[in-house]
């Protein structure tokens, strides 16, 4: 599996802490970044996929911050630790396979082996009052991940549409959720301009993980 722009997003805009969560941690990036990005912390990955459970372990071995993030290979629901400040996810997309069975890239992007509702449910049980569970999501689907937040006492701290242009429709969500309400006001950010080169924002976020 590839380094996706989406892992790339949330692990630079995600909100961190001491004790970090990574769920469906895939390869290992999004908690790599965690662990760049946040020097005090702990991180904790876990990933459903026995193969690609092994290669992040191989990944965080041969990073620097492997006496700082533990993988491990087991499902959400079965997960069982003390509360985190901070849970990211880059969940999965579409409700139906559409790969052949058994396909890795197939299972990572079906929400059948993790529900949006399993998925809220288990970052509520697993998040430390104060801490936020931060997703990036495709946009259309980004109104039912909210319903099933609210449903699971998760509320909406900070969203953020995303364009690829000014003249496509927003193509992922960033959304940060926590346990207490907070006034939130929904920002669309753009990633590239006309001419094809990176906005402002989408260089200042992401500057420190591109040589």
């Amino acid at each position: 599996m590839k380094v996706g722009t989406d892992g790339v997003l949330l692990g630079a805009w995600a909100a961190g802490g001491q004790r970090i969560l990574d769920i469906g941690t895939g390869t290992g990036v999004i908690a790599l970044m965690m662990a760049q990005r946040f020097p005090d912390a702990q991180v904790s990955a876990i990933e459903l996929d026995a193969s690609a459970a092994q290669q992040a372990k191989e990944n965080v071995a041969a990073s620097p911050f492997s006496d700082r993030i533990a993988v491990e290979h087991v499902a959400l629901q079965q997960y069982e630790a003390l509360p985190f400040d901070a849970i990211v996810v880059n969940p999965p997309f579409f409700t139906h396979a559409l790969a052949a069975k058994g396909c890795a890239r197939a299972m990572a992007r079906q929400t059948d082996s993790l529900s949006f509702r399993d998925l809220c449910r288990g970052g509520r049980r697993l998040l430390a009052e104060g801490g936020v569970m931060s997703l990036i999501i495709p946009a259309d689907r980004c109104g039912e991940v909210e319903t099933e937040a609210a449903l699971a006492g998760l509320f909406l701290q900070r969203k953020v549409a995303i364009r690829t242009t000014e003249r496509k429709q927003p193509k992922r969500c960033l959304l940060a959720l926590g346990l207490r309400s907070a006034g939130s006001f929904p920002q669309e950010i753009r990633t590239m301009m006309e001419n094809g080169n990176p906005t402002p924002w989408y260089q200042s976020l992401v500057s420190d993980f591109y040589l």
